[in-house]
């Protein structure tokens, strides 16, 4: 019986702390993202300017980055980035890195 409530806690304490996984897709600013409008050069503009960064999949999935001063320095480019995800958010990031 101990058994599985040790089991439940942790099966409930890693549900809260997200999936480790990883998105690859390019950093860009929250509002050309929904807008579907993909340009390297309006994302490091609006992101410089205070836009949220957010990571678009090549099938237009957006993703929210909790921790945006780890994807900044990628605006407008194609990264993958590691860490825990949760719906389609990023909520921490332990890697990002430029995808081929």
């Amino acid at each position: 019986m101990k058994r599985i409530f040790a089991i439940v806690g942790l099966l409930a304490l890693s549900a809260s702390m997200g999936i480790a996984g990883t998105v690859t897709g390019t950093v860009l600013d929250a509002g050309c993202a929904k807008s579907g409008h993909v340009d390297a050069e309006c994302a490091k503009n609006c992101i410089a300017n205070g836009a949220p960064a957010v990571v678009v999949t090549a099938d237009g999935k957006v993703y929210e980055v909790a921790e945006q001063a780890k994807v900044v320095p990628h605006a407008g480019t194609k990264v993958k980035v590691t860490g825990a995800i949760e719906g389609e958010k990023i909520t921490s990031i332990e890697s990002v890195e430029k995808a081929g």
